[in-house]
């Protein structure tokens, strides 16, 4: 019989992501959870404000969710992907395609967001080269973060995620997020590099979220867009973030009227509940794979490709996304946000108070440079643990991401701890 708690025992024998395990406080170990609810092994209670890295759109452990993987878990838990086929598959393809832009037409899995992003650059690259129009140079944003695998590094923004690893990235042409005083002199730019040479721009629409919850305009980024269509750089967008709901519509790009040509998903797909990735394109974009020569074959794949577990999950995920509930919740939550945005407006200790969607953000005001590395993250962090409440800052960018059940009075007590920390952090 274990003696010793869960916390204990992790310290022995793991090693945790983002986390300088010297200096890091113990980690609180997680028996459970129930809605926006998570529980340690003392039973205490956590509000999780930020949807447990993004993905937990629709609450812990759901009943649905767990009964549909129940059930597939019994007739089929996983199947080779190559040559053959099975129903959730096929189903989560016909399914989530009528909810994306309509010029998506195939959908092609993986297992993460980092790993969608690397199928979505290999698509591009390999597009012109099929055609027999090689064309290799990436577009992205500054402050980009695509996720941790090489490709997925090498479009994001140099950083400390990247700093150890910047000499063995591919080269990107990097530009700033679109306004509408500078969208003139990044087309010029763009110009500059030379657009024919230009395989594809990769992009967060609307909203860089590692990067520090950057939110951005839409009008100017729609000129954005509209230049890259004109010039044949394919459009690939990173909805790993923002996909199902998080900006407001179920996804950002329903705010632009150019739609991508390709487009990365994960996070919110499978409800928290399953690792999961898709990269969807096009019917141009495959059908420059079609050949009888085998070298266009698109040659990436994964042991988990497609896994019908995760699948499964995915469709019982959307059963609660598409429910009118769920939109309503939403909105709900954006209300909320709004009223208590006007708030934060008006502490002098807090700038840059904004809001899309579900998602609310603001930067503490610090002697330090903003960003990731700020000093206070860690201050912040332990402030939210003792008050229950998981907030996880970007160095000192505070931001609320709820799963869309979290309830007023939850909602209430997250605005209630970032008060108490406002006051704590006011001079006397």
């Amino acid at each position: 019989m274990q003696t010793s708690s869960l916390s204990a025992r992790d310290l022995d024998v793991i090693w945790h992501p983002y986390t300088q395990m010297q200096t890091a406080p113990a980690p609180i170990g997680i028996v459970r959870g129930e809605g926006a609810l998570l529980f340690d092994e003392n039973n205490n209670s956590y509000i999780d404000a930020t949807s447990s890295w993004w993905v937990n759109i629709h609450g812990h452990a759901h009943p649905h969710i767990a009964q549909q993987l129940a059930a597939q878990a019994l007739q089929l838990e996983h199947c080779i992907f190559a040559g053959y086929t099975h129903p959730p598959a096929v189903n989560l393809a016909e399914r989530l395609l009528p909810l994306l832009p309509s010029n998506q037409r195939r959908v092609f899995y993986s297992d993460n967001g980092s790993t969608a992003i690397e199928v979505a650059l290999k698509m591009a690259i390999q597009y012109w080269d099929n055609k027999g129009t090689p064309k290799h140079k990436i577009l992205a944003f500054h402050n980009a973060y695509h996720g941790d695998t090489f490709g997925a590094m090498s479009v994001s923004g140099r950083s400390v995620f990247t700093r150890v690893f910047d000499d063995r990235l591919f080269d990107v042409q990097f530009i700033e997020v679109p306004t509408a005083e500078n969208i003139s002199q990044i087309i010029n730019n763009i110009t500059a590099l030379q657009p024919e040479d230009i395989a594809a721009f990769v992009f967060e629409p609307l909203l860089q979220g590692s990067g520090g919850m950057i939110m951005y305009d839409a009008a100017a980024f729609e000129q954005l867009l509209q230049f890259c269509t004109a010039n044949d750089i394919l459009l690939i967008a990173d909805e790993v973030m923002t996909g199902f709901g998080r900006t407001g519509k179920n996804f950002a790009m329903e705010y632009l009227q150019t739609p991508p040509d390709i487009i990365c998903l994960s996070k919110g797909l499978t409800g928290g509940a399953m690792a999961l990735g898709v990269t969807t394109s096009t019917a141009a974009v495959y059908e420059a794979f079609l050949s009888s020569d085998k070298l266009k074959t698109l040659f990436h794949g994964h042991s988990f490709t497609a896994n019908p577990l995760a699948c499964t999950a995915a469709l019982a995920s959307l059963d609660l996304f598409t429910d009118p509930a769920c939109k309503a919740n939403r909105e709900r939550i954006h209300e909320k946000h709004a009223v208590f945005l006007e708030e934060l407006r008006k502490s002098p200790i807090i700038k840059h108070p904004r809001l899309l969607g579900t998602i609310l953000a603001f930067e503490i005001v610090t002697a330090n440079a903003d960003g990731y590395t700020n000093a206070l993250a860690d201050d912040l962090h332990r402030f939210f643990r003792a008050r229950r409440v998981m907030l996880r800052p970007l160095g000192n960018t505070l931001y609320i991401l709820p799963p869309y059940c979290i309830t007023d009075e939850q909602l209430n007590e997250v605005y209630h701890s970032i008060r108490e920390l406002l006051t704590t952090l006011s001079p006397s």
